[in-house]
């Protein structure tokens, strides 16, 4: 059985020998154009400002966008963004405020992971004993440090020990401690991901803040982030490694959105190795509706049918936070949305299903240039 907090796969060894590439000729240290070059209308990125473009211009219904826009609204999304071709076809809310993307941040941590792993900083298979990484009492099982940073990304550690920032659901939903080996159960795992970003730090000697500031921030050309956006939350006794939320503004985590659809490239700069991109949004555990990546959600399952109320049939990947922070990327229709809910604003909260439909509205209003959803394709419910 599977819902949205457990599930299980097995990877695809063929899969997984397809990933395989020689990260060094996708460094980030060489010098590159600027990302503020270039405002052109015509250009895939956004320079210091987003462009704006006319739904119609980008083979859109300025009906259909409005009611995708109304939806999002009505359903309690605070501000958001549809972007098509690197324009700007819709926008609601006040997209420069920033709020806390919840775990939509571990998405960005992956990509900082991606970049650690091409300089040699990070090896995916190391194991917790190697790293010398223990917790508190409780203390880790030597079975439970065979755990790899690979499999932390993917949420299959089968470590259940006491950690920080969980919602009741997780709670709730946790296994038992010792119930799995490492490596055989997919369980969204706020230990995994706390430890991962310890981990990252102790690697490089940087702070997660900084890093996404000098990494990622400012070769994409984002308006708003800064360092001090982000915090610890502390697990006093209960374990040794805090959480990282980060608050960010919607057209900021747009940018970084839009970096993904584009193999992590911006503007010439390889700022994400291509191969990582690929490898970190691909499924390795089914979820209910879909699949999870590396700290990614994903449209497809790694093996198995999709839930039968999901309304995304295109391969899709997302970054996803509480409350409903979500950043939705399309690869085949070159399409990115972005939707938020601040807590100070509303008290309501978008799942994962209307996320779904919301971008099925979306791509419902493409309709007139064959963007639209497959021939047949039911709208969700």
């Amino acid at each position: 059985m599977k819902n949205n907090i457990i599930g299980s796969s097995f990877r695809s060894v063929a899969f997984a020998i397809a990933l395989v590439s020689t990260f060094s000729a996708c460094s980030t240290d060489a010098p590159r154009p600027s990302p503020l070059d270039d405002d052109s209308a015509q250009s895939p990125f956004p320079g210091a400002k987003w462009s704006t473009a006319a739904p119609a211009t980008q083979g859109f219904s300025q009906q259909g966008i409005d009611e995708a826009i109304a939806y999002a609204k009505q359903n309690g999304a605070t501000s958001g963004m549809i972007v098509h071709g690197g324009q700007v076809i819709g926008e609601w809310g006040d997209v420069s405020r920033k709020s806390n993307l919840y775990s939509a941040r571990k998405s960005l941590v992956s990509a900082l992971i991606g970049i650690a792993v091409a300089r040699g900083q990070i090896h995916l298979d190391d194991t917790l004993a190697q790293l010398g990484i223990d917790d508190t009492a409780p203390s880790l099982s030597p079975s439970e440090k065979q755990t790899t940073i690979r499999m932390m990304l993917e949420a299959r550690s089968g470590v259940y020990h006491p950690t920080v920032y969980e919602t009741a659901a997780m709670q709730a939903a946790k296994p038992p401690r010792y119930s799995h080996a490492p490596g055989t159960f997919w369980y969204y795992n706020n230990w995994d991901f706390n430890t991962v970003g310890a981990i990252y730090e102790k690697a490089t000697g940087n702070s997660i803040f900084t890093a996404l500031k000098t990494d990622i921030a400012e070769p994409i050309g984002m308006q708003d982030y800064r360092p001090s956006d982000g915090h610890y939350v502390s697990g006093g006794t209960a374990t040794r490694y805090p959480a990282y939320p980060v608050d960010m503004s919607t057209r900021d985590f747009a940018r970084f959105a839009l970096l993904y659809l584009h193999d992590g490239i911006w503007r010439g700069r390889q700022v994400v190795p291509a191969s990582w991109v690929a490898e970190s949004t691909r499924p390795y555990s089914d979820t209910s509706t879909g699949g999870y990546g590396y700290m990614w959600w994903t449209s497809m399952p790694a093996i198995g049918p999709r839930g039968a109320n999901a309304a995304l049939l295109r391969p899709t990947y997302w970054a996803d936070g509480h409350l409903g922070q979500y950043a939705v990327v399309v690869p085949s229709l070159d399409l990115v949305v972005v939707s938020r809910v601040d807590a100070r604003l509303t008290s309501k909260q978008i799942g994962q299903l209307k996320m779904e439909k919301l971008v099925w509205l979306v791509e419902a209003a493409g309709n007139a240039s064959g963007i639209g959803p497959e021939p047949g394709r039911k709208p969700p419910a």
